[in-house]
């Protein structure tokens, strides 16, 4: 059994930086994609960052230029670094993992994380 464990969220101030961290616990799992999604009250989930094993990432254009997502594959850990926090990215914030194991490809998704920017 995978356990994915997101920490970091909070209330902030507008301007205000946070530290989002997502670590899948297991060793048979090799993940090869990790994203962070958020979802705001009322609203659907929307695509944050993504990383792929080959380095590259990708962001929503809404937070380009603010956040910054990273990992350690060997580890299956996630990171999102927001900074110049917005009172609209206020949501609810998951990770997800993308990868193979022994029984072939899972997904996995983190328990959420609340994020509160106040004006």
């Amino acid at each position: 059994q995978v356990q994915v464990v997101e920490s970091g969220g909070g209330l902030v101030q507008v301007g205000g930086s946070l530290r989002l961290s997502c670590a899948a616990s297991t060793r048979f799992f090799r993940a090869n994609a990790m994203d962070w999604y958020r979802q705001a009250p009322g609203k659907q989930r929307d695509l944050v960052a993504t990383m792929r094993s080959g380095g590259t990432t990708n962001y929503a254009d809404s937070v380009k230029g603010r956040f910054t997502i990273t990992g350690d594959y060997a580890n299956n850990t996630v990171h999102l670094e927001m900074n110049s926090l917005k009172p609209e990215d206020t949501g609810v914030y998951y990770c997800k993992f993308v990868g193979s194991t022994d029984w072939g490809l899972r997904v996995y998704w983190g328990q959420g994380t609340q994020v509160t920017v106040s004006s």
